[in-house]
């Protein structure tokens, strides 16, 4: 079912479009921390870093496949909230002539650079051999995800977010059965987790495609939107481009902060991989939060409604920080124990390394809402390029930590990458959040 946000109320309309994406998200992440505890228990420490010891070049490439489809979702919502159906469906149209495009040369460039990828990173020579053929396989998987990331954020775009929660959860469950299945019955080790990951994501998203097919006519196209036009590819590149390179600038500190810490040896990425997958898990509902805050902003700029824009920015920052502060006190407290679910009790050092990396994430855990919000709100409005930026401010921030600090604190400093990040991306994502307002303000004045 469709759902306009350009009117009623605003409380309900952010909750009830985050809290399915927030279920979806907690899914997701369920099923990872599960892979995580699965690879870890039934395979040991040492399986365990070579599937982190690539995380960040996942999140790299395939951030980079989610942002673009995410970008590509932006004109549909606007035409959507402004009622034009006929612009919207061009727009579909060339949101799967791009993602087809981007699918293909994505995937041939990452399985052939693949294992220059992983030198890049100082993945270790005992870990070397798994750590390949996880993420080759990963990388083989891509179309699936493009897939499935493209026509959820269709659905997002016309206000469903119940539909793609449904095939997520869908999806996690068959990835914990195939996952099991892969790993303790046919002992596929480290390959049958990444087997499980891409098809779970590849049986989801034909699903989903046959599901829109059959219910949602109003996304579905006609042989007369066919047509490749080059004012909307342009609209839909500019759009997905930029939102996709954020991810993947966001990515490239965090690769430089994963080797960093690779080179600080297995113990210490053992702990990283275990903390991380804890920190994704509670950073899900800022992400369900922020899409919610950036759909309803996008729609209501193509209604041309600045006050509702200006109010569901502020509930959304509201949100965030709220919950900020209430997870960050979970990581203090509670960290060391979390990672359990991971590491075994006897890997004292390693659950010391976890706990650590995690009590001094949730000190500065409330930066998220602000950053992720505003981030998103922003390239809702249209200004992707400016969103493009902060993620670079990110880049910039954990890089300088990772290369300047590490080297002389160790892992204390790659407790510290990730906050200080936030903080700098946050001094500039407010103002210019502020000042993409002033030029909506503007613009729909001119408008009138």
């Amino acid at each position: 079912m469709t759902k306009d946000m350009t009117e009623g109320n605003i409380w309900k309309h952010l909750f009830s479009f985050a809290i399915p994406l927030l279920l979806g998200n907690l899914f997701q992440q369920t099923y990872n921390m599960i892979d995580t505890s699965i690879v870890g228990q039934y395979l040991g420490e040492e399986k365990l870093a070579s599937v982190g010891a690539s995380s960040s070049v996942q999140f790299l490439v395939l951030g980079f496949c989610m942002g673009i489809c995410c970008g590509f979702a932006i004109p549909v919502s606007q035409h959507f909230g402004g009622k034009n159906i006929q612009k919207m469906k061009e727009a579909i149209f060339h949101a799967g002539f791009l993602s087809i495009l981007f699918a293909a040369v994505i995937t041939t460039a990452c399985a052939i650079l693949c294992p220059n990828i992983l030198h890049i990173l100082s993945t270790p020579e005992n870990i070397f051999t798994d750590a390949y053929s996880y993420l080759f396989i990963i990388f083989l998987g891509i179309p699936f995800t493009i897939l499935y990331n493209l026509l959820s954020g269709l659905l997002r775009a016309v206000g469903d977010s119940k539909t793609p929660f449904l095939f997520l959860v869908f999806s996690s469950i068959l990835n914990i059965i195939l996952d099991l299945t892969f790993i303790i019955v046919f002992k596929l080790g480290v390959s049958g987790a990444a087997l499980a990951t891409i098809m779970s994501q590849g049986v989801s998203g034909l699903l989903c495609l046959i599901y829109i097919i059959k219910k949602f006519p109003i996304l579905c196209i006609s042989k007369e939107h066919c047509r490749i036009k080059s004012d909307t590819t342009k609209q839909m590149i500019v759009m997905g481009v930029p939102m996709g390179l954020q991810y993947s600038i966001t990515a490239i500190g965090s690769m430089v902060m994963q080797s960093a810490n690779n080179g600080l040896g297995s113990t210490y990425i053992s702990g990283f991989t275990a903390g991380m997958r804890i920190k994704q898990f509670l950073m899900c509902p800022f992400d369900a939060i922020a899409t919610a805050a950036s759909t309803f902003c996008s729609q209501n700029f193509g209604a041309g409604n600045l006050k509702r824009i200006k109010e569901g920015l502020k509930k959304g920052v509201t949100i965030g920080v709220c919950y900020g502060l209430i997870s960050g006190c979970i990581l203090i407290l509670f960290g060391r124990t979390l990672s359990l679910l991971f590491i075994s009790r006897n890997a004292t050092a390693v659950l010391d390394a976890s706990g650590k990396y995690l009590a001094c994430l949730g000190c500065f855990f409330w930066a998220l809402g602000i950053l992720n919000v505003c981030r998103m709100s922003v390239q809702g409005l249209g200004y992707a390029g400016r969103a493009v930026f902060s993620g670079a401010v990110e880049m910039i921030a954990r890089i300088f930590v990772s290369l300047m600090f590490v080297p002389i604190f160790k892992f204390n400093a790659i407790c510290f990458a990730d906050q200080t990040a936030w903080i700098f991306a946050c001094l500039y994502i407010v103002p210019t959040c502020l000042i993409c307002l002033k030029k909506i303000e503007k613009k729909l004045r001119l408008a009138k």
